[in-house]
């Protein structure tokens, strides 16, 4: 990847921002409308953290990571604090590598 292609992509995205900003401007968004831009970094973020837990490369894989996001999955539905979810599901990554 060229730094080139780079800097063309940073100013492609300042550029989409740029434009949304000249055509919204100060009107505001239905609610509708809101309520989903909300949600979109979260899906986001989920779906590459599914893809890099059940790929690799091109294959479906179900291995030790898939144990450690489940562990983290748990530990964050119980309400566990950042770290301590993190730090969970690399420790059950972790012990299910060492154990396979």
């Amino acid at each position: 990847m060229s730094w080139t292609f780079v800097l063309v992509l940073a100013a492609t995205a300042y550029g989409f921002k740029v434009l949304g900003l000249v055509i919204v401007g100060d009107r505001r968004l239905p609610p509708v409308i809101d309520r989903c831009l909300a949600l979109i970094p979260a899906a986001l973020v989920a779906a590459l953290v599914m893809k890099d837990t059940f790929s690799s490369g091109q294959q479906l894989v179900l291995d030790a990571r898939a144990l450690g996001v489940g562990a983290a999955v748990v530990a964050a539905w119980r309400k566990a604090p950042l770290i301590a979810v993190i730090a969970i599901g690399a420790g059950v990554t972790a012990i299910a590598r060492a154990m396979s």
